[in-house]
């Protein structure tokens, strides 16, 4: 049986976090506020747009007023999709471990809270999106991670007419972890992601610091 494995996108296969920084400091330029630094941006990534301008702004002046956010999040977003792929980059091994996967069976979705349609931009401009079987991004559905259904959707698109066989979730922050035990599946995480706290303090089944470590790690679960 062929294993889905379902993977984060930022900070899981891809360093987003220059592109990323870039629209979050042309919002808070907008605002006459100071820059973050990149630092201070890995922290807050992983929860959507709104939240990362939220936080954004209360790290560098007061709150912003909720009447303001939609405008906000609608400069971030014009600013990042003319920008997605400036110096968004896989993370080390992250393309020759995924084939390898594919090669020996495994079967590769995206399972994301980045919009759809900027995650099939990004996916596109770095030439990855044939990889996967299948990517889901937030607005696809009408529910998100953490909840449960959005993974159980994309295995079964993963698996689609196969027999099935076993599914793991593999990110680096709470919001992955939590869509696994959810969703009743193993989770790795990496190391080198985006979260406020350390991965090897989240309680995962596995966390490893080098994305080409997980064909042997798979191994070592019975995952693969």
């Amino acid at each position: 049986m062929s294993p889905a494995l379902i993977f984060d996108l930022d900070g899981t296969l891809v360093d987003t976090a220059p592109d990323l920084l870039g629209a979050t400091n042309a919002v808070l330029a907008g605002a006459g506020r100071a820059p973050i630094d990149p630092a201070s941006l890995r922290h807050m990534v992983g929860f959507g747009a709104q939240s990362l301008i939220t936080q954004a702004m209360a790290a560098t002046g007061p709150a912003v007023a909720a009447d303001d956010l939609p405008g906000l999040v609608e400069i971030f977003i014009t600013h990042y999709r003319a920008h997605i792929a400036d110096s968004s980059r896989p993370f080390a091994g992250v393309e020759d471990t995924l084939k390898q996967l594919a090669r020996q069976g495994a079967r590769l979705g995206i399972l994301t809270n980045k919009p759809a349609e900027l995650t099939g931009l990004l996916l596109d401009r770095l030439g990855m999106t044939e990889l996967f079987a299948a990517v889901y991004g937030a607005g696809r559905k009408s529910y998100s991670k953490p909840d449960p259904r959005i993974f159980h959707d994309v295995v079964r698109d993963v698996i689609a007419r196969e027999s099935g066989g076993p599914a793991v979730m593999i990110g680096d922050s709470i919001t992955d972890l939590s869509t696994a035990r959810a969703a009743g599946a193993p989770c790795i995480l990496m190391s080198y992601g985006y979260t406020p706290v350390p991965a090897r303090e989240l309680g995962g089944d596995l966390v490893l610091d080098e994305f080409a470590q997980l064909p042997a790690a798979l191994k070592k679960m019975a995952l693969l």
